[in-house]
């Protein structure tokens, strides 16, 4: 079946959504998520394993279910719910909810391998912990943050479960992609816009995958630099 090269204004008005929630739902959690990482793989503390459950719980839950969570808290009748719900703010939080796990298992596995010597060099030379953390730690961690913005990234160009369940099909104001192409399909001639907008969605996934890899390349490029000018 032909997929056709053009998109319609209903396809690129999905595309422009989604590309926007992403976008948003990634910004939303890119301070918490480093620091949730940084605070999860450098700190020791009372309710650490509960903390750490908590934030990876929307790894294991059906997207539906986490739908079902954030309508309980800020749907109608939530404690947070004063016309939330069904809105593009509930869409990026959606997006967000699903994403925030992945930014801060990533950015937590890559401060976990910082070389605990360079920690003690840098207590040796006076850098006291803050400091330690903001010119060691998070320089070293650059890569696992930039792969887990990444990744956060192209979770929620890719969420529906709790998309749907708690922002809704709202055409261009919470169907994103996967909303749209869930729509299409549902239609008997809906085939060729389905496989269109499947086809963008895997596009633009790759793309941010590329520059995401791109940077990181550059990244580790510019590390093996600065180790070269230290000896």
């Amino acid at each position: 079946m032909a997929l056709g090269l053009q998109l319609t204004a209903a396809e690129l008005e999905a595309l422009r959504l989604s590309l926007e929630v992403s976008l948003a739902a990634t910004a939303l959690v890119a301070v918490p998520g480093v620091a949730l990482g940084l605070l999860l793989a450098r700190c020791r503390f009372p309710g650490k394993l509960l903390l750490d459950a908590v934030v990876h719980l929307p790894l294991v839950l059906t997207p539906v279910v986490v739908g079902v969570l954030l309508l309980s808290v800020f749907g109608r009748g939530g404690p947070f719910g004063e016309g939330f719900a069904f809105t593009r703010g509930a869409a990026v939080l959606a997006a967000a909810t699903v994403a925030l796990p992945l930014v801060v298992r990533s950015v937590r596995t890559a401060a976990e391998l910082v070389d605990e010597r360079l920690l003690e060099a840098a207590a040796v030379l006076g850098a006291g912990p803050l400091r330690r953390l903001f010119t060691v730690v998070l320089p070293l961690a650059a890569p696992g943050v930039i792969a887990g913005l990444t990744l956060g990234f192209a979770r929620s160009l890719g969420e529906f479960g709790a998309t749907i369940t708690f922002a809704g099909n709202i055409a261009g104001e919470t169907r994103t992609l996967p909303v749209a192409i869930y729509t299409a399909i549902q239609s008997p001639d809906g085939d060729g816009a389905a496989l269109r907008m499947t086809a963008l969605s895997v596009l633009v996934s790759l793309v941010s995958l590329g520059i995401s890899e791109l940077l990181l390349r550059r990244m580790r490029a510019q590390a093996v630099r600065d180790r070269g000018g230290l000896r």
